[in-house]
């Protein structure tokens, strides 16, 4: 098959720093040409994916995440593309390009996979999607069971290359908070269950709107110490660095997180989760195998000393027997198969 992959304009595939989807858009692009398929990548034109990229967008729109004008360019360009280039199957990320395709692009298969929460205006606007007949992928059941009036073709996890991620002893001794710097990530409660363990916490985190900073300074800040340390957004190499080397991934989400990319990472370096029981978090974390899923953060710090004693090897083998790249390309080659059969 001729595969066209549409990603978001908000950062380049794969990121250089914080960038979950662009991460997943990379794994995915490079597996379907691995199976023997015919990618074209639609992204900015700052990508290194080793896949054939086009772009209209010379480098990612970070600074504008969010905006229609930058989105409304990249996927008007990116269907003019990949219809010339004579796709058999389009995979969009965006949130505007598979309402454009409907509209100008009828007769051309796509799919669109949702990576975000289906709050109140997504789930109107998915779910006139699906009176155009476009397939829409979940990345969890959990997400797609927020939007019962939104039907998904299918959901499909993610999964990541475990070959490419350090395999870690925890040596460190120190927990790891990876994400973002928000309320619902929840790095504050991270805080509150490492000091009530008595262990080191590191935090990299991305920090670039003002609301982040304004809560960071409120809720983070104060609690800093030789114990507590935020460390910034950091590169990919230094988050697997610090992956390896920590007890445990904290994640002590407060919201219906439709994945948490983290956690399998964490995972695939053998380090143990340490959860709330919210969003796909009971999906991805195996109680007292690979991780716990706690209720609050005073049975985190008890579970992060239970957490020394799980088999890191299980935890690997989680992502080794699941959480793969190659599940998860297989997985959407057989719907693209349906698709183009139809």
């Amino acid at each position: 098959m001729r595969i066209a992959v549409i990603s978001p304009p908000w950062a380049p595939v794969p990121p250089l720093l914080y960038g979950g989807i662009e991460l997943v858009v990379d794994r995915l692009s490079v597996g379907f040409q691995t199976a023997g398929h015919e990618v074209l990548l639609y992204a900015t034109g700052d990508s290194t994916a080793a896949v054939p990229t086009q772009w209209v967008l010379p480098v990612a729109e970070g600074m504008r995440i969010g905006m229609a004008v930058p989105e409304q360019r990249h996927v008007m360009h990116a269907y003019e593309a990949v219809k010339a280039w004579g796709a058999d199957v389009v995979h969009d990320h965006s949130i505007i390009g598979p309402f454009h395709a409907a509209d100008r692009y009828p007769d051309l298969p796509v799919t669109t996979t949702i990576h975000g929460p289906f709050n109140e205006e997504l789930t109107d606007l998915y779910a006139r999607l699906n009176k155009d007949g476009t397939p829409i992928i979940a990345i969890s059941h959990a997400q797609a069971a927020s939007a019962p009036t939104v039907k998904c073709e299918r959901v499909i996890h993610h999964g990541v290359d475990v070959e490419d991620f350090p395999v870690g002893d925890g040596a460190g001794g120190y927990c790891l908070f990876l994400g973002r710097m928000s309320p619902d990530k929840g790095p504050h409660r991270a805080i509150a269950a490492a000091k009530e363990a008595g262990v080191p916490l590191l935090m990299a985190a991305k920090m670039r709107e003002a609301w982040e900073r304004t809560y960071f300074e409120d809720f983070v800040e104060p609690h800093l110490n030789d114990d507590i340390q935020y460390l910034g957004e950091v590169p990919h190499e230094k988050k697997l660095e610090l992956l390896a080397g920590a007890t445990a991934l904290l994640n002590p989400i407060r919201w219906n997180e439709p994945f948490g990319l983290v956690m399998i990472e964490a995972l695939a370096c053998g380090t143990p989760v340490l959860a709330f029981a919210e969003g796909a978090a009971p999906e991805i974390v195996r109680e007292g195998v690979t991780g716990f899923l706690c209720a609050d953060e005073h049975a985190m710090a008890t579970d992060i000393g239970r957490a020394r004693d799980l088999d890191r090897a299980a935890c690997r083998g989680s992502v080794e027997t699941y959480f793969s790249t190659k599940r998860m390309v297989d997985e959407h080659i057989e719907l693209f198969e349906t698709m183009v059969g139809r």
